[in-house]
């Protein structure tokens, strides 16, 4: 997937003085060994660290072979100060990680500490206000580290994602949008970069673009990838067009960026003026790892973002949209999804920005019926259509967001669930999704907590690893669906 970050990790071993120091190396290796037969490389730095010195030599040595993660091992109890420095002066994500002893039969040489080890180093990593990750339980085998290593991978990507990162916006938010309105300086505090534009700036690049000499080629990858689905064919060369004016802006406006996303107004001056809707392009732009978020949304576009990096796959910008009727979920839901309340699902629905392959088989290009009603008085419509629409292949779902507050303080929300393979009988990319103790959530969390419609949709269970990236950004608040019987503070007991 393109515009998300490789990972390259350095694995730096570190010893205390006192403790036999090829305890901690052969562990290290042996880490090294359980990483490869789980199909991970990594740089093994040949450095162990048991002073400052050693610190600076290992940093030089994984800087040299040009790791931007690192791994930490505590083979044995490990120096507090030179370990938690390695955090402090490398510029890149960095986890902890420490060795469980290996058998009863060697518990005088061969004993490590690190059990105790750990918890002298998480208290320093605290005394010098440094971010780590370290895992759920800290302390394993080799191949145990191997699997928290794994776990860690997702979560350095998108954190070294983000602070490559740079949102590029076209057009205020529209009115009676200011749900999508957030402050922008908390992005700045967490490394991002924002470029706000014009949407003439728009227009008047995407008219420079006319005559494009790539058009064609990309009109014909277009027919590909709708197939039957492609209902009109005399729109493409326009959406083509649109594309490549994108695809350059990103290109030219990174500056000293690596990594883009955008933040677009589509409504209510866009399809007049560009004689389209956006949506289709939106979708494959999100295809190549691009996002493109709708009405502005710059957190959406962010949130989209991390979950691209987190899955290493495309993903979604959904409104919170319409209650499911009672009908067809007694109908085509209850009788082979008991599990679930009424409650408990929801249709998650966009214009049409959903790339092509999230969605069931029959998707095609239509029209916005909303915007046509509005622009277009509903009748025939011309440069309202541009949508991709269809019910979103039914799987598994993470819905999450990363927002601000109006005082600018950062929140977030995670919740893993599916989308069912129920027929949603309506228009637009949509689907019925479901999530336990979705109304709960639904009251405490998205509406008590003052959060847009807007949602983003990661189409694997990811929950895991979006909670520790926000963990290490430092959100105070994460919230999520909780389970029946575990109330939310502000959950009235009585009801």
């Amino acid at each position: 997937m393109q515009n998300i970050p490789e990972v390259k990790l350095g694995l730096i071993a570190v010893s205390r003085d006192c403790f036999i120091i090829s305890l901690s190396e052969r562990r290290r290796a042996a880490i090294t060994k359980a990483c490869a037969a789980k199909g991970m490389t990594l740089y093994e730095a040949k450095t162990t660290v048991e002073n400052e010195l050693d610190m600076q030599k290992a940093l030089e040595e994984v800087k040299a072979e040009g790791c931007n993660a690192l791994c930490v091992f505590l083979g044995n109890f490990g120096p507090e100060t030179p370990e938690t420095l390695i955090a402090k002066y490398f510029d890149g994500p960095v986890m902890y990680a420490a060795a469980a002893e290996e058998t009863g039969k060697d518990l005088i040489n061969g004993r490590g500490d690190a059990y105790c080890g750990m918890l002298n180093c998480s208290y320093n990593i605290g005394l010098r206000h440094l971010k780590a990750y370290i895992p759920e339980y800290p302390v394993g085998t080799a191949e145990e580290v191997a699997d928290m290593i794994a776990d860690f991978l997702p979560v350095a990507r998108t954190l070294i994602g983000l602070s490559n990162l740079k949102i590029i916006t076209f057009g205020p938010r529209p009115q009676d949008f200011f749900a999508c309105n957030a402050p922008i300086q908390p992005l700045y505090d967490l490394g991002v970069e924002i470029q706000e534009n014009s949407e003439l700036d728009l227009l008047v690049s995407y008219r420079a673009h006319k005559d494009d000499s790539r058009i064609p080629a990309t009109v014909k990858d277009m027919e590909q990838e709708l197939g039957k689905g492609n209902q009109y064919p005399d729109l493409l060369p326009r959406m083509a067009q649109f594309e490549l004016t994108l695809l350059d802006w990103a290109e030219e406006n990174k500056g000293a960026r690596k990594y883009v996303a955008f933040a677009d107004k589509c409504w209510p001056a866009f399809p007049k003026e560009f004689g389209f809707e956006p949506c289709y392009v939106n979708s494959r732009m999100n295809t190549r790892g691009i996002p493109v978020s709708c009405e502005v949304d710059i957190y959406g576009a962010l949130s989209e973002y991390i979950g691209m990096c987190v899955t290493g796959d495309t993903v979604t910008l959904l409104d919170i949209n319409n209650s499911v009727p009672a009908d067809l979920f007694n109908e085509e839901i209850k009788p082979n999804y008991s599990k679930y309340k009424l409650t408990d699902t929801f249709m998650g629905f966009h214009c049409g920005n959903t790339p092509s392959c999230k969605l069931c088989a029959d998707h095609a290009v239509k029209y916005q019926l909303i915007q046509n009603r509005l622009l277009e008085n509903g009748c025939k419509p011309d440069f309202t259509r541009g949508t991709l629409e269809g019910d979103i292949a039914p799987g598994d779902i993470t819905f999450y967001r990363l927002q601000s507050t109006s005082d600018g303080k950062l929140r977030a929300y995670v919740a893993e669930g599916e989308v069912l393979p129920a027929a949603t009988h309506s228009f637009g990319g949509i689907g019925v999704f479901a999530i336990p103790e979705m109304g709960r959530f639904y009251r405490h969390v998205l509406v008590g907590r003052h959060y847009p419609h807007h949602g983003a949709v990661a189409f694997r269970h990811c929950g895991k690893a979006l909670y520790s990236v926000f963990q290490y950004l430092g959100i105070p608040e994460i919230s999520y669906n909780q389970p029946a019987g575990i109330r939310y503070a502000d959950e009235n007991p009585f009801a």
